[in-house]
């Protein structure tokens, strides 16, 4: 095998066959997580609205974001264990019935305590989808697919925030507040119909191997479950590589960008808009790329982490700390460069997908995308607290960024040399497995 061959090109023993119906049951699934995004970044564009709906300062407004994330990020190893254990269908139909239950209420809240509880509510639903789309993707499709699939589906999801800035930004500039959040949330009644009526976890003649009863249930099989996909270092890796990657940009698009725009940079709302709407294209376009590359030479992998962390840094220091309001070409560079944040940390699932059996993919994706929103979250309130503590001084603020940059590539250095040696040996058992199936 060459240093830049997939080690997935071989197609391997009990590989789902993919096809139209594979694209069309995987698109629904992907859909649901169109939705929910949506649902997750539209308070990006209602921020300022909301800090004066409920009367709140910068660091309350974070916790907005900041619970939904924390919900989030902890629901994920639940979600994953569950994933494997029930299966995609009924994971999302579950995820579908809490996000747009919040959504809702996010509509009709009135108080602070109201609007903070349906955040959080839509958190738990949010986390359920992605999961499960991933693990859709990967009973559907061959192994060789993976990643084109996975940065696909992130693609997809970030057309949802495309709408939310294209879309829910004009429609609550002219009808409001209550009938924007709630109309949205049909979208959400849509979706249910079509998982009810359409999907299914997996093709027939592929259904994943039943646990040993003596092993499949209790707290004792959870622990095993967590136990040995966090023992796998390509797990690991994949979890420092979607936290480190993963967060510069979620911040900017889930709460602090448009504030930064807007307050700190001078512009107007639309100008701002249309800035997060770069990042959003931008983000589609570095996906394609991205999951295309690491499909062809998986060896691509740790550049494109380095890459996109270096760019990001750099660009981002270079607009906080630019004397004065920042020159437009800075801020378009800096819309562009965020957008590769998002599928930088959609690597993070290349290491962990061939680092763990099918029948954990599940639990390993949860322990992966737990890493991404445990670092925004932690961002989210450090920009609040330093906000308030600086009289609104975004160059301070923004400067939290950097530590946890740096504690992400340490830890990454640390596990990648492991996790790609461990990753060498599965392929060449997978390879002798293959060759030796009988016909």
């Amino acid at each position: 095998m060459s240093a830049t061959a997939s080690p997935h090109a071989v197609r391997l023993p009990g590989d789902p066959p993919g096809g139209p119906r594979a694209w069309w049951v995987w698109g629904i699934g992907v859909a649901v997580y169109f939705v929910a995004v949506t649902f997750r970044t539209s308070l990006g564009v209602a921020g300022l609205d909301a800090a004066h709906r409920f009367d709140i300062n910068a660091s309350a407004l974070s916790s907005f974001s900041i619970l939904q994330l924390l919900v989030y990020a902890g629901m994920q190893i639940p979600v994953g264990l569950l994933v494997d254990r029930w299966g995609t269908r009924r994971i999302l139909l579950l995820g579908i019935l809490l996000f747009t239950a919040g959504q809702f209420g996010f509509a009709l809240s009135a108080s602070y305590g109201t609007a903070l509880a349906s955040r959080a509510l839509l958190g738990c639903g949010d986390a359920m989808t992605f999961i499960a789309v991933l693990r859709l993707g990967a009973r559907w499709f061959p192994a060789r697919r993976g990643p084109v699939i996975a940065q696909v589906a992130a693609l997809i999801g970030m057309a949802g925030n495309l709408v939310t800035t294209l879309v829910l930004a004009r429609v609550l500039e002219s009808l409001g507040w209550t009938a924007t959040f709630a109309g949205s949330a049909a979208g959400g009644l849509v979706i249910l119909a079509l998982v009810v009526f359409f999907l299914r976890d997996h093709p027939e003649g592929h259904e994943p191997p039943a646990a040993p009863k003596a092993e499949g249930t209790g707290a004792g099989f959870i622990r095993r479950q967590i136990g040995a996909a966090w023992r796998e270092p390509g797990t690991r890796a994949g979890m420092w590589v979607h936290f480190t990657c993963q967060f510069p940009g979620m911040v900017f698009l889930l709460l602090w960008g448009m504030p930064f725009l807007v307050e700190a940079q001078g512009l107007d709302k639309g100008t701002a808009g249309e800035l997060l709407t770069l990042v959003v294209v931008s983000n589609m376009c570095c996906g394609l790329v991205y999951g295309q590359v690491i499909a062809r030479h998986h060896a691509a992998r740790t550049p494109l982490v380095l890459g996109t962390v270096v760019a990001t840094a750099l660009v981002w220091a270079a607009a906080i700390a630019w004397p004065g309001k920042d020159p437009m070409w800075l801020l378009v560079v800096l819309c562009v460069v965020l957008g590769a944040c998002g599928p930088g940390s959609m690597i993070g699932f290349d290491f962990s997908r061939p680092a763990n059996p099918p029948e954990r993919h599940g639990t390993a994706s949860g322990i992966v995308n737990m890493g991404g929103f445990t670092a925004s979250m932690t961002t989210l309130f450090a920009v609040g607290v330093l906000l308030d503590l600086t009289g609104d001084n975004y160059r301070i603020a923004f400067a939290s960024v950097f530590v946890l940059q740096a504690l992400g590539l340490v830890q990454f250095a640390r596990l990648r040399g492991r996790a790609v040696r461990r990753e060498r040996e599965r392929v060449v058992a997978s390879r002798v497995e293959a060759v030796h199936v009988p016909v």
